[in-house]
């Protein structure tokens, strides 16, 4: 058995074997985004375009089974529900992250979801025939377990299976299909397309395609290399899976990184979320990832989206042609994301993030002046306009996918499907709470209500710069330490055994009780 790199390591040799992109890699990565995080962008902006005509199939439906036209509240109440039920739906399959993950594995869990955006594609698809909206509901809670289920397990299950050179690109292409799941919507919702009284039904049911698929091609690819080695035992699995992820026979450097990992963590066993909130010895990763993820959703971005067609109007586009302009901004999301996936390995997570947050406080603040000034100074709805484009491109490079890749690397295997459950809760209740108060906010406080997005897009930014460090090309072990500094505790001696590979069970014990004592 030869071990790369020991004691000595070079950049280029074992940079070289760990990091390329091979076929079974890239597939498994499109395939479990397309048919996981593709769907949750999808369903958050489907129901935009054909509202109105979902709203006239409530208030019929509603009349033929009572004979009186639906109350204005209670359909705006339905309404509400109808969108605030997906993010609430996510919130619940957030929870769920933590049970399934590990006794499932993280491709049985992709597997086991696709069945609930299944089942409520074809609920969807129906409900016109059905005659009852109660079901459209009730679907949109079932494809938010579905999304809040995705939206976590596929940035963990592509990041342990990443070389870690390429795990931040890897781990940005869920967020890319995310993007191109909503300007997928956007496209067919227009109203030439499916956007209109007879194509609504069919606009919501598409979701189960890129589920079925999934489904279907997803079997014939491995588990997580990690998850089979530290949490299930086998090594012979793990062995095979990572020879097939790198096309190559020698995967030892990677298992013996396994092996040292498991070690380190053999004493605290599994993390559950009670026991992750307790531990110092993570303090510092739990409050990151939860002031990423809080920052992330609280910095706006859905009220931008919201006041998108407004502010576009005011600039003098034409009604007709604000789905168009709509569509354009999904398309530039999506570019922005594409662009985040080739650069996020050679600038680093830190730049992104910061140069985002940066971008996003700035548009928020200048849109605020454009908007109080508008009436007056004619050019300052095009500005508006420039502000607009400039936060969607500052949120699509950094805020939007690097938080989920850093979940995935500053926990270790133990602690990673509770940090993302975390993660993932504080992700849907910022979601939720936004759609929920921003109308409000909007009400009451006008154009200035993008001043509170600007001052909690200014903290964020601070707080990453002081806080949170760079991972880019470090094993998880590395991160580990760099992390276990900031939060002041030791780190294991045997943490620290850098050639310890079990060559035999019994070294492994000597190993183990050695870090006993």
């Amino acid at each position: 058995m030869r071990l790369k790199g020991q004691g000595q390591e070079s950049p280029e040799g074992s940079e070289g074997a760990k990091g390329r992109m091979t076929l079974p890699l890239a597939l498994v990565a499109l395939i479990s985004a397309f048919g996981s995080s593709f769907q949750y962008g999808y369903n958050v902006s489907v129901i935009n375009s054909p509202a109105p005509y979902m709203q006239d199939f409530y208030n019929k439906t509603y009349l033929d089974r009572t004979g009186v036209p639906m109350d204005g509240n209670f359909q705006t109440l339905l309404w509400s529900l109808t969108v605030s039920m997906f993010p609430l739906g996510g919130l619940f399959g957030s929870l769920m992250v933590w049970p399934m993950v590990n006794n499932c594995g993280r491709k049985g869990t992709l597997l086991i979801n696709n069945l609930f955006s299944m089942a409520a594609a074809v609920l969807m698809g129906t409900s016109e025939l059905a005659k009852t909206f109660e079901v459209i509901i009730l679907s949109r809670v079932v494809m938010g377990i579905f999304a809040g289920l995705a939206s976590n397990v596929v940035p963990m299950f592509l990041g342990e299976m990443s070389p870690k050179n390429l795990r931040g690109a890897i781990g940005v292409v869920p967020q890319l299909f995310i993007t191109i799941g909503i300007l997928s919507a956007q496209i067919l919702g227009l109203s030439s397309i499916l956007g209109n009284a007879k194509g609504w039904p069919v606009l919501l049911g598409l979701t189960g395609i890129p589920s079925l698929i999934q489904l279907l091609t997803l079997p014939f690819f491995p588990e997580s290399p990690r998850y089979l080695l530290i949490q299930k035992g086998n090594e012979e699995q793990a062995r095979r899976a990572l020879q097939r992820l790198r096309g190559r026979e020698d995967v030892d450097d990677e298992i013996q990184e396994m092996y040292q990992e498991d070690r380190s963590e053999k004493e605290e066993g599994q993390f559950s979320v009670l026991s992750l909130f307790t531990f110092k010895g993570l303090r510092w990763q739990l409050i990151s990832i939860i002031v990423m993820m809080a920052g992330q959703q609280l910095s706006g971005v859905n009220g931008v989206f919201y006041y998108a067609d407004r502010i576009f109007e005011s600039a003098g586009v034409a009604s007709s042609s604000i789905q168009y302009v709509t569509v354009s901004i999904g398309a530039i999301n999506v570019v922005m994301t594409l662009l985040a996936v080739f650069i996020v390995e050679s600038l680093g997570r830190r730049i992104l993030l910061l140069a985002g947050f940066l971008l996003c406080s700035a548009s928020c603040a200048i849109l605020t002046l454009a908007l109080n000034l508008q009436n007056t100074v004619s050019w300052m709805s095009y500005l508006s306009i420039v502000c607009v484009i400039a936060y969607i491109i500052g949120h699509a490079i950094g805020p939007s996918p690097i938080p989920a890749v850093m979940i995935t690397e500053m926990f270790l295997q133990s602690s990673r499907p509770a940090a993302f459950m975390v993660g993932g809760s504080v992700h849907w209740l910022s979601n939720f709470t936004v759609g929920l108060v921003f109308l409000y906010m909007e009400a009451g406080l006008g154009p200035y209500s993008f001043l509170i997005f600007c001052a909690i897009c200014v903290a964020t930014m601070l707080y990453i710069f002081f806080v949170v460090p760079e991972t880019k090309n470090k094993t998880f072990m590395e991160i580990n330490r760099i992390m276990a500094k900031r939060n002041k505790v030791e780190i294991q001696e045997s943490k620290e055994l850098k050639d310890s590979y079990p060559l035999d069970k019994q070294e492994e014990k000597k190993a183990l009780s050695s870090s006993e004592l």
